[in-house]
């Protein structure tokens, strides 16, 4: 008796550590996936730090480490969007030069929110009517997110020279400058995955 039990023991020791492993195995193969995509954008380092905190072991195409990437930059972009609308509040009460140039950021990162929206719902789609809609996928989706990390340029600019508070405006514009960061990153993960999706259809065309 004591020898089973000592067995079972032993078999339960061995498959607990195999699934473990097979877990360790599986989030090293995707960590691998999102740093070769991140290759491809410009700020690397921050396109690997903020896709390994989302992505799983479920994400194995390009196509939907894209998605992630759409996804992280929306919850930046709302993120941003809900701090951007408090100093609004603020602000509002005097109505100045420093109201509107928050309130005009504000209402650029709420037009980034809405278009990096309607981008991973493009995105989605693919796939979905064949391969004969996917140019016109790829330019809305390219389009959309190029306005949105638009949008953060001309939020930004729109603080130069004017009198917002030093801790404020600071902390606003490193806000929206993450939100541009991550969107030209999910933006190249994006594009490279198009490309490789356009090259592997006409390598298969006769």
């Amino acid at each position: 008796m004591a020898q089973v039990s000592l067995f079972l023991l032993l078999l339960t020791i061995f498959c607990l550590t195999g699934t473990i492993r097979s877990a360790v195995h599986q989030g090293s193969r995707a960590r691998a996936i999102v740093v070769a995509q991140c290759r491809s954008t410009r700020f690397p380092a921050l396109c690997v730090h903020c896709l390994s905190n989302y992505v799983n072991t479920t994400v194995q195409s390009p196509q939907q480490l894209a998605q992630v990437a759409l996804t992280v930059s929306l919850i930046k972009a709302r993120s941003t969007r809900a701090y951007v609308t408090e100093v609004a509040k603020q602000f509002s009460l005097t109505k100045g030069r420093d109201y509107q140039a928050v309130k005009d950021c504000l209402d650029r990162i709420s037009d980034g929110v809405d278009q990096i929206t309607q981008s991973i719902k493009e995105l989605q789609r693919m796939g979905r009517d064949g391969d004969d809609e996917f140019g016109w996928h790829v330019s809305n989706v390219d389009t959309w997110t190029s306005a949105a990390l638009s949008d953060t340029t001309v939020c930004i600019d729109g603080f130069s020279g004017q009198a917002v508070g030093g801790k404020v405006k600071a902390t606003i514009k490193a806000k929206v400058l993450n939100v541009a960061q991550v969107t030209s990153n999910a933006l190249a993960i994006f594009n490279r995955f198009a490309a490789r999706h356009r090259a592997s259809g006409a390598t298969h065309k006769p």
